[in-house]
């Protein structure tokens, strides 16, 4: 069983937004969608070309930082949350 949430209430998710919209630049490419299924919550993020090495960080730390913190969240919450990064759109 999938579902995709859009709303707020999903954890972590009003945490990465607010989060991702302080780092990058392009707020209007930020697309942010989460899913709960069997394993957890997996939030998916799309950010610009030009923001990917800002979500990336130097040798992954800024998104490793990341994940650990959305790990930290979902484990007080008794859910597993992950962070997935998609490609950015080709223009």
């Amino acid at each position: 069983m999938t579902t995709a949430t859009p709303s707020t209430d999903t954890p972590g998710l009003s945490f990465l937004r607010y989060v991702l919209e302080s780092i990058i630049e392009d707020k209007d490419a930020l697309i942010i969608e989460s899913k709960l299924d069997e394993l957890g919550i997996l939030l998916t993020v799309q950010v610009s070309d030009r923001d990917m090495g800002k979500l990336i960080g130097k040798g992954g730390q800024t998104v490793k930082a990341l994940r650990t913190l959305l790990r930290l969240l979902g484990g007080n919450l008794q859910q597993r949350i992950n962070l997935k990064i998609l490609e950015p759109p080709v223009s």
